[in-house]
């Protein structure tokens, strides 16, 4: 024997005899280290309760061989039955005075029994598995119920978060009822709840009893997947389950077809925990692409190591069949921190104390055991759970990432010696890619309406009164109906734009649109496409998708001359601040051209003073037609001339241009003005009797039956018209534009516009579609497709022009001209400074006088002259004034009357004490 392995056993000898020594040592003082005793009630023939079994033997003995103390521990059978639960719980309690129970005992199974035998009624009882939820009523029925897991909302909330992460809009839930008592329905709201947040909701679900009080549980878990496989949903998930019952279900799913391409299955922590405890041959032929959370913790402490090989050993040699997987799950974990937190409490109590303290021992508890943080909040562990998502690959599952509460998907999760979660690196996309079933790697769209071999059955209005929305021919190549129009052209465009492949067949309805909703309602049709009005009514019945056309109700009539406004057509051409504009930029650049005429003495424009304004008007008025007596001698005058004649050319041509379009098109009125007219008149109105229109004018519009004419074609309106059969005809909007782009002329819209939903596509109630197609309407929209194609359908009309009143026909504002008035206006008010400057020149005398006044005395004098130089300016510019409206041969003289009052005015002595010299000087100033 080789040196290395002498010394190995001799160690391993060495470790069994001191272990064995101070076994010894506990078992002479067994009466004396009795701590008290516990019950288990298990289903033994469950793979959950087989391993609750062994991890519970197992922490009882670790416990006293660790703390010399023994705890007695009683087992029970339930069988999986709810009967047997209560008779074990009963017994444990009377019989064996056991002082807490461990096992699977459900929430309404603990209530129950307080409820038949009052003596259990203060057990204290730890549930290992969980359930769907501690409602207040069962928690005031049973408040010594212990959860020794969090709360399953949590787990509801991370198969909430895988759904939304894959945007399937319905699934189907499915559960094993964990008793025969109750039923579990509980864990279907709280999945709704988690989904709340999202666009996702639980279309139907399937409530199966427990396998173990089926006869024939294969038989009816096919019957009811069959049940399944009939609707649309493809996303199905387990939330609670046996692991005897998921293996029948994925089983009979495998052989129905149900895990084939296209097919969702999510398993909840019951399944994915214990998969490592299934077959890898069942695995990989029934359950490829299974996708799960499963709760995390620390598999990797020298204590889960330790507990894992005694684990092994010990189920190997209970349970020798299933040899190769006595791996242990989450459940014989806390089975065994459950245990140890029993006892724990029982030692601290040295076995005496009553249900209550040691309840609240129990739930005061806190330490790390083998599953992770032990502490309770609520009667439940508080510890926020961390889930590895799986997916089942092959033989085994692979870890793709982490979810949490807090934190969401993470694609790396580090704990440190207390199990706090950190974020490596999250991210929408930690899912990465999955495995789905079928062997796809694109993930599945979530349901199912139609296939290569059964396409959707769509059907469309063969009776459309419109055929450019709707066009049902027959092809003879083909020996088939051929549809077409704007309405088809925009549904191939909308499935076009969907995320998946759609097939589908449009069948021609026979029937009004009503019907073809009742149609899609009775499940005769698939979906419905075409000029398809949403309302109200039609909501009971169908949904609609997002509107691809906007609409409403619109009257149009004929229509009528309207002579008075064709009175007064020509004023339309130019804004009313064109026409005050004009005349006043006309008036003050012949006043300019006046004014200077009048400083060249020109004698044709020298006039009597009671004369001069309208001397200037009828200039300014002649002027524009050439025909004034006076002639413009000034080059001056020419020029401003010149550039405003331009501008009055440019002008007179946009108003000649502007008027004549004015002209051209017909000044018409409707022949009907509102809705009120044609009631009070009782005049028929005509609509397409195969629409919603007849129904609205009813009991909208408040019209007679017998005042409402059904019309088929848009053909025939115009006849209706010219005959007097109707006096208006209702159109939905898009209908409208057709038709006033087929009859160009004569026809109006008149009156309001009654708001309607729009144009839709019909889908059934429930129908994942509708937010597909929705979707994709959406980006149709925004690309601009839409708008062109109803181009395109309106394109036919050989229309020059639309009818319109004048309100419709384009006027001239002073900004059009803006550029020409600020040139004309320029040049104008730079030769009236230069006339003025004439002006100033010719009056250097008078100027020159006041610069010798001014240097002639000092600064006090400056002062006196100052109040001069103000009366001569004041005398200067009244001149100015006058020398303009004079004849030009009193000039020289006015001069001369001017200088003469100068002078008289400067003969005034002025006495000045000068600086330095004390003396009054008298100035006498004769002027010559």
């Amino acid at each position: 024997m080789p040196p290395c392995v002498r010394a190995f056993l001799l160690s391993l000898l060495l470790l069994v005899a001191t272990a064995k020594e101070k076994w010894d040592d506990c078992q002479m003082n067994e009466h004396d280290q009795t701590i008290g005793s516990i019950g288990g009630v298990i289903d033994k023939s469950s793979r959950v309760g087989k391993e609750i079994k062994i991890a519970m033997e197992m922490a009882v003995h670790d416990f006293r061989r660790s703390t010399c103390s023994k705890l007695v521990l009683h087992l029970r059978d339930s069988n999986g039955n709810s009967a047997h639960v209560e008779t074990a719980v009963i017994d444990l309690v009377k019989r064996k005075r056991v002082q807490a129970i461990i096992g699977t005992v459900s929430p309404q199974e603990a209530a129950l029994v307080s409820e038949f035998d009052k003596v259990t009624k203060d057990i204290p009882i730890i549930s290992i598995p969980p359930t769907s939820s501690l409602l207040p009523p069962l928690l005031s029925q049973s408040p010594f119920l212990v959860q020794m897991s969090p709360n399953i909302a949590a787990h509801m909330q991370c198969n909430a978060a895988i759904i939304s992460h894959f945007r399937w809009h319905k699934v189907t839930a499915i559960y094993e009822n964990s008793n025969s008592v109750s039923t579990d329905s509980g864990l279907v709201a709280l999945l709704s709840d988690a989904l709340e947040l999202t666009d996702s909701t639980v279309k139907s679900h399937a409530a199966f009893p427990p396998v173990s009080s089926l006869l024939d549980p294969r038989a009816f878990v096919e019957k009811e997947l069959k049940k399944l496989w009939s609707k649309s949903s493809r996303v199905f998930v387990v939330l609670q389950s046996s692991l005897e019952f998921a293996m029948i279900l994925f089983e009979k799913a495998k052989q129905m077809g149900m895990m084939e391409r296209g097919y969702v299955w999510i398993v909840s922590d019951e399944i994915a925990s214990l998969l490592d405890s299934v077959d890898d041959s069942f695995i990989s032929a029934n359950m490829q692409g299974v996708i799960g959370c499963k709760t995390n913790f620390v598999d990797t402490s020298k204590s889960y190591r330790q507990f894992k090989l005694m684990f092994r050993r010990k189920y190997r040699l209970v349970y020798p069949e299933e040899d190769d997987y006595s791996n242990p799950s989450l459940f014989a974990l806390r089975a065994y921190d459950a245990t140890w937190t029993l006892a724990m409490a029982l030692k601290k109590s040295q076995g005496r104390t009553n249900s209550k303290e040691l309840l609240n021992s129990l739930l005061s508890s806190d330490f790390r055991g083998l599953s992770g943080e032990v502490s309770f909040k609520n009667g439940e562990l508080s510890q926020s759970p961390v889930f590895r998502i799986i997916n089942v690959v092959g033989r085994k599952y692979r870890e793709i990432t982490f979810w949490s509460p807090e934190f969401g998907f993470v694609e790396n999760l580090a704990k440190d010696a207390w199990m706090k979660v950190r974020i490596g690196g999250g991210s929408k996309s930690a899912l990465g890619s999955v495995y789905w079933p079928g062997g796809s790697l694109v993930v599945p769209k979530g349901w199912t309406l139609g296939s290569e071999e059964k396409p959707l059955k769509i059907g469309v209005p063969a009776r459309d009164a419109f055929n450019q929305f709707v066009r049902v021919s027959y092809d003879h190549e083909r020996n088939e109906p051929f549809v077409s129009g704007f309405s088809v052209d925009v549904f191939q465009t909308v499935v076009g734009r969907l995320p998946y492949h759609l097939p589908y067949i449009l069948i021609p309805f026979n029937g009004s649109y009503d019907d073809m909703v009742t149609a899609v309602y009775n499940k005769s049709l698939d979906a419905a496409v075409g000029d398809t009005e949403i309302m109200a009514d039609r909501y009971e019945y169908a949904e609609f998708s997002q509107p691809y056309l906007e609409s409403g109700l619109i009257m149009v009539v004929p229509v009528k001359p309207d002579k008075f406004k064709e009175i007064w057509m020509f004023m339309k051409a130019f804004k009313m601040q064109m026409w005050v504009l004009m005349p006043s930029m006309h008036v003050l650049t012949t006043f300019v051209i006046w004014l200077i005429e009048r400083g060249e003495n020109n004698p044709d424009f020298v006039h009597p003073h009671s004369s001069k304004i309208w001397t200037v008007l009828w200039f300014s008025f002649t002027l524009l037609f050439f025909a004034q007596r006076e002639s413009i001698e000034s080059n001056l005058s020419r020029f401003v001339l010149a550039s405003w004649l331009f501008v009055v050319l440019i002008v007179s041509a946009c108003f000649t241009a502007v008027l004549a379009s004015i002209i051209t098109v017909s000044r018409l009125q409707p022949s009907v003005v509102d809705i009120e007219y044609l009631k009070s008149t009782n005049a028929s109105v005509g609509c397409d009797g195969n629409s919603f229109i007849v129904r609205y004018l009813n009991n909208v519009l408040q019209f007679e039956n017998q005042s409402i004419q059904h019309i088929n074609t848009i053909s025939d309106y115009p006849e209706a018209f010219r005959k007097g059969k109707i006096a208006a005809a209702f159109f939905v909007e898009p209908h409208a534009k057709v038709f006033l782009a087929t009859y160009c002329e004569g026809y109006t819209m008149a009156g309001p516009k009654y708001k309607l939903g729009g144009f839709g596509f019909v889908f059934p109630k429930g129908s994942p579609l509708t937010i597909d197609i929705s979707t994709a309407i959406l980006k149709v929209a925004e690309s601009g497709d839409i708008l062109d194609m109803e181009k395109r359908m309106l394109s036919f009309s050989n229309c020059s022009s639309t009818t319109g009143g004048a309100n419709d026909s384009p006027s001239l504002g002073p900004w059009t001209f803006a550029g020409l008035f600020i040139i004309s206006g320029g040049i104008s008010f730079l030769a009236l400074l230069i006339t003025l400057a004439h002006f100033l020149r010719r009056n250097l005398l008078i100027l020159g006088c006041i610069q010798r006044i001014c240097t002639w005395a000092s600064f006090a004098r400056i002062c006196i002259i100052y109040r001069r130089i103000c009366i001569w300016v004041y005398l200067i510019l009244s001149r100015i004034l006058g020398f303009c409206f004079c004849r030009g041969r009193s000039a020289i003289q006015e001069r001369s009357n001017q200088s003469n009052e100068l002078n008289q005015m400067e003969q005034t002595s002025v006495s000045i004490e000068l600086v330095g010299n004390p003396k009054t000087v008298a100035f006498n100033r004769q002027t010559n």
